[in-house]
């Protein structure tokens, strides 16, 4: 597999190919096992996405692999799209328990 950088509102390309996502802290719900978002596209379930955000309340940046697990939504009020975490280091994982 190849990770490349997208535009999330261009959210094209095969299946094989991990995308990767990039998110402000402020749009971003975490939760024990993955995060939530709002997003004017859908997003494809089962996508698997490199996903780097900021820390709420910090500088620090936290990239992880995550896939999509539910969108719900239409074009006109937007997408909410949830995702679970995979393979997060143990380090991570500290981290995202210590604000979740």
């Amino acid at each position: 597999m190849s990770a490349r950088k997208i535009n999330t509102h261009s959210l094209l390309g095969s299946a094989t190919q991990t995308k990767c996502l990039d998110l402000p802290a402020d749009t971003v719900r975490i939760r024990k096992s993955g995060f939530e978002f709002r997003s004017v596209t859908p997003f494809t379930p089962w996508t698997e996405m490199t996903v780097g955000f900021q820390m709420p309340g910090s500088a620090k940046r936290v990239q992880c692999n995550a896939v999509v697990v539910a969108c719900s939504g239409t074009p006109h009020a937007g997408y909410a799209i949830s995702m679970l975490f995979t393979n997060l280091s143990r380090q991570t994982q500290a981290q995202l328990q210590a604000i979740s």
